[in-house]
């Protein structure tokens, strides 16, 4: 469901995506409105599910979590009752940052941030392994982070 933006909004949207901590007089000045009008706006994307939250961006290794790892899961069998308990499990998981359903080889593809290989280990042999859905588990481990802003392209 697609929400009508104009000149205005998009400028609001790209404003908060570099600095959510803005004010709305502050981001009135980026964009040129009174901080009511600001504060309108922002209201309604945020009532259209357009803004979904606002949050810091932590440094991973700043706080001890050293290794990110994409883990590709493959259930063995594909019951609506596995994936929901696989979903709850994974929704419950505070060490994974993404989790993603694919098409192709693997069901779900899983961002994992750990302090260690150690820790990576148990969480995939004593958390995701056990689970009597998941059939198949390769992970991969970033070697460097080219990347990492998480901004849409608002062009």
């Amino acid at each position: 469901m697609s929400v009508a933006l104009d000149g205005f909004d998009v400028k609001l949207l790209a404003a908060l995506q570099a600095n959510a901590a803005l004010t709305n007089a502050d981001l009135g000045e980026v964009i040129g409105l009174s901080a009511s009008q600001v504060s309108r706006r922002r209201a309604r994307l945020e009532e259209a599910g357009v803004i979904r939250g606002y949050r810091a961006a932590l440094e991973p290794e700043a706080l001890g979590l050293m290794v990110t790892a994409y883990v590709g899961v493959t259930l063995g069998a594909h019951s609506k009752e596995n994936a929901r308990k696989f979903r709850d499990m994974v929704k419950a998981m505070p060490e994974v940052q993404e989790a993603h359903t694919l098409t192709g080889d693997v069901d779900y593809m899983l961002k994992i941030v750990a302090p260690d290989l150690k820790a990576l280990s148990r969480i995939i042999n004593d958390d995701l392994l056990p689970q009597e859905a998941v059939h198949h588990v390769r992970s991969s481990i970033a070697m460097d982070t080219l990347k990492d802003d998480n901004l849409l392209p608002l062009g």
